[in-house]
C-alpha cells in the first residue's frame, strides 16, 4: 500500500531526527531474516537503547541530505534499515555487528553515520568493534596504575631480598 505525503514527511522528520539527535546511525541490510529473529533482534537492540527502523532509500537520502550530514552516502542496494541510538555513540553498530556474527548472510552493515559524516561499511565495522565506554574507563584506569603497581612489586621484591 502506497504511503500518503503525510506518512512519508513522518517518517523524514523521524529519519532527521534520528541523524540530529544521535551521535551514530548504522544502515543494515537485510534479507531472508525470519520474522521471529528480527523481532528477538529489535527487543534485544530496543534493551540497549537503540532504535531500528525500516524505511525506503529515497526518504533516508531526503532526511540525511536535510539533516546536513557530510560526506558520500553510502552505496545501499536492497533492503535497508536504520538503527540509532543517543545515549552510547557505538552501542548502534555494536549491536547490529553482533547480530550479524549470529545471523551470518542475513545481515550486513552497510554503513552509517557517525559524528555528523557518512561512513563506509569496513569503517562502522571498525566503530562496532570499539568497547562501551564503561570498559574504555576500566582500561584507562589500568593504564594509570600500571606504572604504579610495577613500582610497588619492584619495592617489595628489594623488601623481601633485604629480609
Amino acid at each position: 500500500m502506497a504511503k500518503t505525503k503525510e506518512q512519508k514527511k513522518a517518517i523524514i522528520d523521524r529519519l532527521e531526527d534520528a541523524a540530529k539527535s544521535s551521535s551514530s546511525t548504522v544502515f543494515v541490510h537485510f534479507s531472508g531474516l525470519p520474522v521471529s529473529e528480527e523481532t528477538a533482534m529489535r527487543g534485544d537492540l530496543r534493551e540497549k537503547g537503540v532504535s531500528y527502523f525500516v524505511a525506503r532509500k529515497t526518504l533516508m537520502k531526503r532526511a540525511f541530505a536535510a539533516a546536513g550530514i557530510t560526506g558520500t552516502q553510502p552505496e545501499m542496494t536492497g533492503e535497508v534499515a536504520v538503527a540509532y541510538g543517543s545515549d552510547d555513540p557505538t552501542a548502534a553498530a555494536r549491536g547490529v555487528h553482533a547480530f550479524v556474527k549470529k545471523y551470518g548472510g542475513k545481515l550486513s552493515i552497510v554503513g552509517g553515520i557517525y559524528e555528523g559524516r557518512f561512513m563506509d561499511a569496513a569503517e562502522m565495522n571498525e566503530v562496532a568493534t570499539i568497547p562501551p565506554v564503561d570498559v574504555l574507563r576500566g582500561m584507562f584506569a589500568n593504564v594509570i596504575n600500571s606504572p604504579i603497581q610495577g613500582l610497588v612489586i619492584a619495592l617489595n621484591g628489594i623488601a623481601e631480598k633485604k629480609a
